[in-house]
């Protein structure tokens, strides 16, 4: 093997490994912060910052927090303002501190997400809440859909339409746009109720979260299968929104704002696949007989480098090329 060969092999090798890992630098800056806030004081101080009427505190106003003295207070207020997360200004004998610019959004979903999750988990699950015209705007939808699918009872209809806003809202940050998806949800998956034998090829694609590596391979499909494969994808756990490293990816692949969106898992979605291809999501999917499973050993985007993000979308490339190839041999597959 010539030197250059040699070189183009170690070059993939380490692409493979980028694929499977988070981006080192990244991996670095989180961990340092992650290290500053592992401290319950600090996160006292924190969100009694975050939640200043004046969006600032100083080392007086944080010392009632605690027994500690103020050098202690003074002490924990620096290595939060090292990391980036506190920013300050010296007024006279007092240091004033507010969270710095770059991390009110985060500094926000820690405090009014992440906290509330974490209690929430130590106790008895929350009762879910919506709009109090829900259930009007729900039976609305259930009523035209029954009129679309003459073949199901109207009370399957209405209990898959209920089904689906409620397993969407499990994992909804905002409901602005909650019964539009519920309504595009509640669709496929009467059409997967309604599948005929011999239809289409139909494939599911499965990870986690539903919000990365499922995503990309679902668009991959439609960009080369276009209407001749149905193509769903779905999440063991779904996340709130589409990874943001991954919209770029999407959008390149004609995705369209607002088509993709994390949806759970369903039987129904098993049942009507031809093809089950698992990424990262455990035994969560029923065995089915006469249904094909795969399962693809793929990186998530999440939280990977931008050469990672491209380096697991050529590999999905290529293991969505070989599948279609597969399921439909005569398909003139474009060049990638």
């Amino acid at each position: 093997m010539s030197i250059q060969d040699s070189s183009k092999v170690r070059d993939a090798d380490r692409a493979q490994v980028e694929a499977h890992a988070i981006g080192t630098e990244v991996a670095g800056a989180v961990a340092a912060t992650l290290k500053a806030l592992a401290e319950p004081l600090r996160l006292r101080m924190l969100s009694f910052i975050a939640t200043s009427a004046s969006g600032e505190a100083c080392v007086c106003d944080l010392a009632a927090l605690t027994d500690v003295s103020q050098p202690t207070v003074s002490h924990h207020l620096k290595v939060l303002r090292d990391v980036g997360v506190l920013a300050s200004e010296r007024r006279g004998t007092w240091v004033w501190y507010r969270i710095a610019p770059g991390y009110r959004a985060a500094v926000t979903t820690l405090l009014e997400s992440f906290a509330p999750a974490a209690l929430e988990a130590l106790g008895r699950p929350h009762e879910l809440t919506g709009p109090e015209d829900v259930d009007a705007a729900l039976d609305h939808l259930a009523t035209d859909l029954a009129v679309r699918h003459p073949a199901l009872e109207p009370g399957v209809v209405l209990r898959t339409v209920r089904e689906s806003y409620t397993a969407l809202a499990l994992a909804a940050t905002v409901s602005a746009h909650l019964l539009t998806l519920t309504d595009r949800f509640a669709r496929q998956r009467l059409a997967d109720l309604t599948r005929e034998a011999g239809a289409r090829p139909q494939v599911l694609f499965v990870c986690v979260a539903n919000a990365g590596r499922s995503q990309l391979a679902a668009a991959l499909v439609r960009r080369y299968a276009g209407d001749r494969v149905v193509v769903r994808s779905a999440g063991s756990t779904p996340a709130a929104d589409v990874h943001p490293a991954v919209r770029p990816e999407l959008a390149a692949l004609g995705t369209t704002e607002g088509e993709a969106y994390p949806k759970p898992l369903t039987d129904d979605a098993v049942r009507a696949a031809d093809v089950v291809v698992t990424m990262g999501c455990g035994d969560v999917c029923p065995i089915l007989p006469g249904t094909r499973y795969e399962d693809w050993l793929v990186g998530d985007p999440a939280l990977a480098s931008p050469a990672g993000v491209a380096a697991i979308r050529d590999e999905l490339d290529s293991r969505v090329r070989a599948l279609l190839t597969d399921l439909l041999p005569d398909l003139d597959l474009a060049t990638p």
